[in-house]
This record gives C-alpha cells, sequence and structure tokens, in this order.
C-alpha cells in the first residue's frame, strides 16, 4: 500500500483511496494549525503554503490511479462528485489498460496458476 503515492501510473484499491482521502483532509487541518503559529514565527509562512501543493499533487496522483483502477482516464478526477463514485465502486475485474488487478482477481498470474493447477 502506498507504493509510489506521488505517481500518477498504476491502479490503487479502495482502501488505499480512502486513506488517502482522510489523510488529504487531516492535512489541512495540520496545515491551519501551523499558519495559526506562523503569525508569531516568520520562518513558518512558506510552510503551509508547500505542505498544500504536495498534498493536492499526492491526491490527485491518488485518484488518477483509483480512476484507473475503474477503467477509467485520469481526466475524470476533475468531473465534480466524481470523488464519491471513486470511493464507493468497485475496480475494473482483471487487468486492463493501466496494469493489473491490485486485489489480484482475474490477472494473467492467476489465470496461470488456476490453468497448471487443473492439469495436476
Amino acid at each position: 500500500m502506498f507504493k509510489n503515492p506521488f505517481s500518477f501510473k498504476g491502479r490503487i484499491r479502495r482502501t488505499e483511496y480512502g486513506l488517502s482521502f482522510i489523510f488529504f483532509y487531516l492535512s489541512f487541518a495540520v496545515v491551519g494549525l501551523i499558519s495559526n503559529f506562523s503569525e508569531y514565527m516568520q520562518v513558518l509562512k512558506l510552510l503551509p503554503f508547500a505542505f498544500i501543493i504536495a498534498a493536492y499533487w499526492f491526491f490527485i496522483a491518488q485518484g488518477v490511479k483509483r480512476c484507473h483502477d475503474q477503467g477509467y482516464s485520469g481526466w475524470y478526477v476533475i468531473v465534480p462528485f466524481f470523488i464519491f463514485w471513486m470511493l464507493f465502486a468497485d475496480s475494473q475485474y482483471g487487468e486492463n489498460w493501466y496494469g493489473p488487478n491490485p486485489k489480484g482477481f482475474g490477472n494473467q498470474e492467476e489465470n496461470d496458476l488456476i490453468k497448471t493447477d487443473t492439469t495436476i
């Protein structure tokens, strides 16, 4: 879980996307706390800005990978309320254009194992 979280390639499961969703919104709470202290410390003024950029990059990359898991283009991330579809819809069975199923269901390796087990 969370292999290459800032990459836009591959597929992720609902669990990883849900945890990413929670982490993204909790990070804004942390940024809010830091920005309250930045009034007193000049060094912390740019830290929330950098943190927000990294958090958005992380969340968009995870969203693109979740779209890939369902067989959609990564551009669906910009569709309003599609986040909720990504949270609750199941993944596409087997391998697709974006890679093997992260659950392992229907992947070529699994099919090869089934074929070899039936011949024994």
